[in-house]
């Protein structure tokens, strides 16, 4: 008799338990990170580089003055 458990998923079953996992799986996991780490850096340097304009208004009519004076 078949027992019900035989058919139940188990760490020993799945194929990237005890670094079995297949050469092309671990690029694709390192080429992922690698990918958003890049894009994380572009991203940081961007938002850090860039000048921002806090000055509401013109010089016609001034507005809200944001300097610390």
């Amino acid at each position: 008799m078949k027992s019900n458990f035989d058919d139940e998923l188990s760490l020993k079953k799945i194929d990237d338990y005890n670094g079995t996992e297949s050469k092309e799986k671990k690029k694709t996991v390192i080429l992922v990170v690698l990918f958003c780490l890049i894009v994380g850096a572009v991203l940081t340097f961007l938002k850090n580089t860039s000048e921002v304009n806090d000055y509401i208004g013109t010089k016609e009519a001034p507005g809200i003055s944001t300097s610390k004076k």
